[in-house]
């Protein structure tokens, strides 16, 4: 049969006709596509502001770089997660210190943060980076508060969780990347996500200095705003005002009066990245945006069914979700003793299934640094049990089956 993957896209023939009507356009990239789609993903999850960038490490690297990630800088993040959710304070110098997960949902643990910041001095740490783990909606409001009281920001890797929330304290919807209580979050379009461009990532926020920043270090840290100008024109050309034409007008000068600048006038004025999205990924990606709703119920249906199927198997510990949230649900993570065994078992029968993750503090590169295996017990040990089970919206219920009675079939 054919092989089954633990994760895929769905591209439609309404995708396939939204990417060719822009390759038939004017504009391939830096084009009206991309603000589209922004718009589309802000008002999707409830934000003021999106900025469409080229993937989900971009996406993290630009948010550290506009929270002014200096070298030295202590950020606090979990092991259990892909590498760029740390690997992004490591880009701006910044040291990571990571700490436990919580041994139901697997994110970070609150209270063992909490703990952390109380061991030690204020200041010693600039922020946090809690990562929405397969999907389940991180306690965004407790983190909050807790990052107030130390004057710490917020990252919220939300990669797993587009279209889910968790209700805070007074029973409101809390929408994944809403930016009521993360300063930054971040998601991915890797064709494995919820929505799929190829590759593709967008930040969301609030807060307007922070979305004016972004915007300007995702294109070489250059702007053609003339209200963000720095120069004055004679400054910069030694040219009279009156010699130029096509004119924009600038912030006031000395006498009051706006600088007049050329049409074809742009500053950089940070070292920036060419983080762009292009106009035909947009397109893609706002296309999949209006079947995502539906693709959250579906991915739903498959956890439900995985739950009633093995609930009463010996050795198979189900993943954890409770009426407090609305799961996301991009991978559905088992966790069993013969993990191995079980794992082979499936790929000898066609069924992909993976691994997430290897904790990253015993990585090569980050044991450079001093971690090493034993320092994170709860997220070690789920490390060595869990395994990730098919879960994507055009999986099939004969190849769910096909799933479930393998898996089954393994346990007897």
């Amino acid at each position: 049969m054919k092989p089954i993957p633990y994760g895929r896209q769905q591209i439609t023939e309404e995708d396939i006709n939204a990417v060719v009507r822009v390759l038939k356009s004017d504009f391939l990239t830096q084009g009206p596509e991309i603000r589209e789609f922004e718009n589309a993903f802000a008002s999707y999850v409830g934000a003021k502001f999106a900025v469409a960038v080229s993937n989900g490490t971009a996406a993290l690297h630009l948010s550290a770089l506009a929270l002014d990630v200096k070298p030295g800088d202590k950020v606090i993040t979990t092991p259990n997660t892909f590498a760029a959710s740390a690997n992004c304070i490591r880009f701006c110098g910044g040291e990571v210190v990571f700490s436990d997960i919580d041994p139901e949902n697997y994110c970070l643990d609150i209270q063992k943060v909490e703990q952390l910041l109380e061991r030690s001095p204020q200041g010693t740490y600039k922020g946090i980076i809690p990562v929405d783990f397969a999907g389940f909606p991180v306690d965004m409001e407790g983190f909050r508060r807790l990052a107030d009281q130390h004057g710490l920001w917020i990252i919220e890797d939300a990669c797993h969780a587009p279209g889910g929330y968790f209700h805070d304290s007074n029973g409101s919807k809390q929408l994944c990347g809403n930016g009521k209580f993360a300063d930054l979050t971040v998601f991915s379009f890797h064709p494995v996500k919820h929505i799929a461009c190829g590759e593709g990532g967008m930040v969301t926020t609030n807060n307007e200095k922070l979305y004016q920043k972004l915007l300007m270090l995702r294109t070489h840290g250059i702007t053609k705003d003339a209200q963000a100008f720095q120069n004055s024109i004679e400054a910069a050309y030694g040219l009279q005002l009156e010699t130029l034409n096509f004119a924009t007008k600038g912030s006031p000068d000395s006498s009051g009066e706006p600088e007049t600048f050329p049409g074809w006038y742009y500053e950089m004025q940070e070292l920036g990245f060419n983080y762009r999205l292009t106009d035909f990924q947009a397109a893609l990606g706002n296309s999949q945006l209006k079947k995502a709703a539906k693709g959250i119920q579906r991915r739903k249906e498959i956890a439900e069914k995985y739950d009633n199927a093995f609930r009463d198997v010996d050795g198979i510990k189900l993943p954890n979700c409770n009426n407090k949230v609305s799961h996301a649900w991009h991978l559905y993570v088992i966790q069993v003793e013969d993990r191995a065994g079980l794992y082979d078992w499936l790929r000898g029968n066609q069924i992909d299934t993976q691994i997430h993750y290897i904790p990253l503090h015993t990585m090569p590169y980050y044991r450079s640094f001093g971690w090493q295996k034993g320092q994170m017990p709860i997220a070690e040990a789920y490390y060595e049990k869990c395994l990730s089970l098919p879960i994507f919206s055009s999986l099939t219920d004969d190849e769910q089956n096909y799933v479930i009675e393998k898996v089954k079939n393994h346990k007897k």
